[in-house]
């Protein structure tokens, strides 16, 4: 067998390869602008945390921690883990950097791969990235609307279209135990049409029922009873002025009772965002308020909120849906001869000086063989370069796209390429 065939990615894992690597950095450099324009900065974080991290802030009886985490004992004896998400590293540092003694509200941002032991799937993937935003220390509505605004405008400066946002709002720990109440009641006659996993779950934390995607679950919880039914006058009145906001900001949403969010920390606002292009795993981002979690970390009582988006579903729905056009060179020197390839080098190093992408040809091979390249790249304009031109000082050149051609002076090529890419 040969090294090529005995070293594979891991199962769940993948690279990542250009063209698409264009798409990705599309897509982060749009975030970076969109979450700066409305004053959220980045933050990086380590992918290795204590395991303690995600147990007492996504829950011991979540699937996640219960059977995803990459978990396991370093050499100092300590369980570590890596990453599953992102929201609890963020609470972690915030705690960790007293940040909460910094001027009100502190809006952060971050990217990069989380990682999940759990069944590779389409869109699914063991090591995944995410890009995501936490705000802290406004309990005010207004927040929670400025990051869902923020989120629509990021994912429609990335191009997606034929989304939908979906909220809903979950309660506080005042009226969380007067649903959780009805929630029991209405499962107890019905435990038997559950899977394994909502069976433990009516128990531990019935609402996650409601969030799981089997469908005898689904079945099961029609008729169920709603969140909006149980939330005490203060959630009320938040969910309320949440629906007013998104509608003066024009926020096409619809409110779905069903929706928990999977994760322990959540409280009031959840939210997701979701495209048909993407099948039962629809989900692009999600998110919520989780205004318990940064006390429960040992920081002072603070509101917090937040989203994560899914990189790889976001990249899977672009590629189906949206116009997308990658980066070509802007210009292939093909050079004919050693003296010819050495021009062609300095001339290739001021067009790059402009920001250009340049390729130059290999010297040694035949025109023939470097127009065959110049084309595999959809080069917008070839110049070739052979004894004639060094000794005429200029450049013939050839526009792909419609075979338009001539010459021009060497000294010229700056202008000549000057607004076309």
């Amino acid at each position: 067998m040969s090294g090529a065939q005995q070293h594979k990615t891991l199962k769940g894992m993948q690279d990542i390869l250009p063209p698409d690597t264009f798409l990705w950095q599309s897509i982060e450099e749009t975030s970076r602008r969109i979450f700066s324009s409305f004053g959220f900065q980045e933050i990086r974080l380590p992918v290795l945390e204590s395991t303690s991290v995600f147990t007492r802030s996504i829950g011991e009886q979540t699937d996640i921690v219960e059977k995803e985490m990459y978990t396991f004992t370093d050499k100092g004896n300590r369980s570590v883990s890596l990453r599953p998400e992102g929201t609890a590293p963020v609470v972690r540092s915030y705690v960790e950097n007293s940040l909460h003694n910094l001027p009100a509200p502190q809006k952060f941002y971050y990217s990069g791969p989380m990682f999940r032991y759990e069944r590779p799937q389409s869109g699914r993937f063991r090591q995944f990235y995410q890009i995501g935003v936490e705000a802290f220390a406004d309990p005010h509505p207004r927040m929670d609307a400025e990051v869902i605004v923020m989120l629509e405008r990021f994912l429609a400066g990335t191009g997606l279209k034929d989304i939908s946002f979906q909220i809903n709002s979950i309660g506080c720990e005042q009226c969380r135990p007067g649903f959780r109440d009805a929630l029991l009641s209405f499962f107890s006659g019905k435990k038997e049409n559950l899977c394994p996993d909502c069976i433990r779950r009516y128990d531990r934390n019935p609402l996650r029922i409601l969030d799981c995607k089997v469908s005898r679950c689904v079945d099961a919880r029609s008729g169920a009873p709603r969140t909006a039914d149980h939330l005490c006058g203060d959630c009320g009145t938040h969910f309320g002025k949440l629906q007013e906001l998104l509608a003066m900001l024009k926020v096409s949403f619809t409110v779905n009772p069903e929706m928990v969010r999977g994760l322990d920390y959540y409280t009031r606002t959840t939210f997701e965002v979701t495209s048909q292009a993407l099948g039962s795993q629809n989900a692009v981002a999600a998110g919520g308020r989780y205004d318990r979690l940064v006390k429960e970390f040992g920081g002072p009582d603070t509101p917090a909120i937040g989203f994560a988006i899914g990189m790889e579903r976001l990249v899977g729905v672009l590629k189906q849906t949206a116009s997308l056009s990658w980066p070509v060179p802007a210009a292939f020197i093909a050079a004919l001869g050693e003296a010819a390839g050495d021009e062609a080098l300095r001339i290739a190093g001021r067009l790059r000086d402009q920001g250009l992408w340049v390729e130059v040809g290999d010297s040694g091979s035949s025109l023939k063989s470097q127009l065959r390249r110049a084309d595999r790249l959809s080069a917008r304009y070839v110049f070739v370069l052979g004894d004639e031109e060094l000794r005429s000082g200029l450049l013939r050149w050839k526009k792909l796209a419609d075979a338009s051609q001539g010459s021009l002076n060497r000294d010229d090529i700056e202008a000549f390429l000057a607004g076309i890419c």
